[in-house]
């Protein structure tokens, strides 16, 4: 039996390893003891320790913070960057988010597809080598993050610890291989209000999203005033004009507005609809008693709502090689008091972080509004002629049969830009919907089995075959 057969042998065993793992409710929770990113991350970590150690693989972890799985010998070390922690699972699904459901071919669950499926399809490329007896003469570790959907605060202590691999290759994106990720800026808007002065209409709350990098499919105002009739009448006019689905339900002695939207990964924002952008939309045809809530929702529309490339705060951007720089109003928290809004902006590899931050607080500064950087992610690259580049598209055309497709350079965010040499090579072939960070995420059984034989496939070519 070769080490790709095996893989099939593995296919049961795949698919009970990954309910396993999507019983695991691991969105980053708070601290608990040993658990940096909370208890179900924890859970999902110390299960595939244990299953490595079961397996016969050398385990290592940072207490807690991260760790990893190896096989093999050498100097040089291939880092296989893949991470346990899921985005919060919003609404709108057909199953339970955290118990696996096949139908159709598809494994649905939180996690599925970003990351638990791309962990296992490392671990069992991995295994298949291992039980083959082929010994490569690289280590091959897997690495588990943690916290990637939230900070990487793992990944930046495990590696600290630990050191980089001399290459690595991160699950967590698209087939036939990614060469090169935007840079990231996370930041947060914000601002306070005056106190109202006058009578009349109140909007005493504003919230919606789930988290920057995820379009927001939901935002709910909630306002106070004598009279509701006239704020009924123009949201029927405006849902008849705009299309978009707003609805408004008595609380009390208040009134609830809510916007619908639709998610998708926040790189991609035009895929989506922003709920937030909707429901300022609409607010700015009322008129609240506090005029710098007033002045805030007039900013919002002339700058945010709905400019995806960041021409509405100056700071579009694009190179060749990585296209138009995006902006994604992720999240946004506002009541009487203050407000805050929270961006995650996705620059070309050549452009410039702090032009970035410096447009946004060009735009800010004269209404009197701050702009904080909560995060960032350096640009990551390798040309295409790399040898490792043409080793990788040769294992993903040789088991697809696809020809066609090339490298690209994406917006979205993996480990690939936590190390200096990095590379994010699928799981998601190409023509597939885009489910990440949606409800109803899956991944599909043919994808998972093919996608297990073309890591194999990789990690042999690189680590056992000739030198790339």
């Amino acid at each position: 039996m070769s080490y790709l057969d095996r893989i099939d042998s593995y296919k049961e065993e795949m698919i009970a390893a990954l309910a396993d793992l999507v019983a695991f409710p691991s969105t980053q929770q708070p601290a608990a003891e040993n658990a940096p990113f909370g208890a179900a991350v924890d859970g999902a970590y110390r299960y595939m320790l244990k299953k490595a150690e079961a397996d016969g693989f050398a385990v290592f972890d940072d207490d807690g913070w991260g760790g990893h799985i190896e096989y093999g010998q050498g100097e040089k070390v291939l880092g296989l960057l893949a991470h346990l922690d899921v985005v919060d699972v919003g609404e709108g699904w057909d199953s339970p988010p955290f118990e696996l459901s096949l139908r159709d071919g598809k494994l649905y669950g939180r996690g599925t597809a970003d990351d638990k499926g791309g962990v296992l399809i490392s671990y069992y490329a991995m295994k298949a080598l291992k039980d083959e007896g082929i010994l490569p003469r690289q280590r091959i570790r897997l690495v588990l993050g943690l916290d990637e959907e939230k900070g990487w605060k793992g990944m930046e202590h495990y590696l600290a610890r630990v050191g980089e691999p001399d290459l690595s290759l991160s699950p967590d994106a698209d087939f036939p291989l990614i060469i090169g990720n935007k840079g990231v800026l996370f930041c947060d808007l914000a601002g306070r209000f005056e106190k109202s002065a006058g009578e009349g209409l109140r909007l005493r709350s504003l919230n919606g999203g789930l988290a920057p990098n995820i379009v927001p499919g939901k935002a709910t105002a909630l306002i106070n005033g004598p009279d509701y009739a006239g704020v009924r009448e123009k949201l029927a006019a405006y849902r008849e004009r705009t299309g978009y689905k707003l609805k408004a339900v008595g609380k009390g002695k208040s009134l609830e507005i809510s916007a619908e939207g639709r998610s998708v990964h926040g790189s991609l924002p035009w895929d989506g609809l922003n709920a937030i952008s909707v429901l300022l939309d609409f607010l700015q045809e009322l008129k609240f008693a506090n005029e710098s809530q007033n002045d805030f929702i007039a900013f919002y529309n002339k700058h945010l709502q709905f400019y995806y490339l960041g021409e509405g705060m100056g700071c579009a951007d694009e190179d060749e090689l990585s296209g138009k720089l995006t902006l994604n109003v992720g999240q946004i928290a506002l009541d009487e008091a203050d407000f805050r809004v929270s961006l995650d902006i996705r620059y070309p590899i050549h452009g410039s972080e702090q032009k970035v931050f410096d447009a946004l607080a060009a735009a800010a500064t004269p209404c009197g509004y701050g702009v904080v950087k909560v995060d960032s992610k350096r640009p990551a690259y390798i040309p295409e002629d790399d040898p490792v580049v043409r080793t990788l598209i040769d294992c993903y055309r040789r088991h697809s049969g696809d020809t066609e497709s090339r490298p690209m350079v994406i917006g979205g965010a993996t480990y690939a830009q936590a190390v200096s040499r990095g590379l994010a090579f699928g799981p998601v072939f190409p023509g597939r919907p885009d489910v990440i960070h949606q409800s109803n995420e899956y991944f599909s059984v043919d994808d998972l089995m093919m996608s297990t034989r073309i890591y194999a496939d990789a990690l042999y070519a690189l680590c056992c075959g000739e030198e790339a």
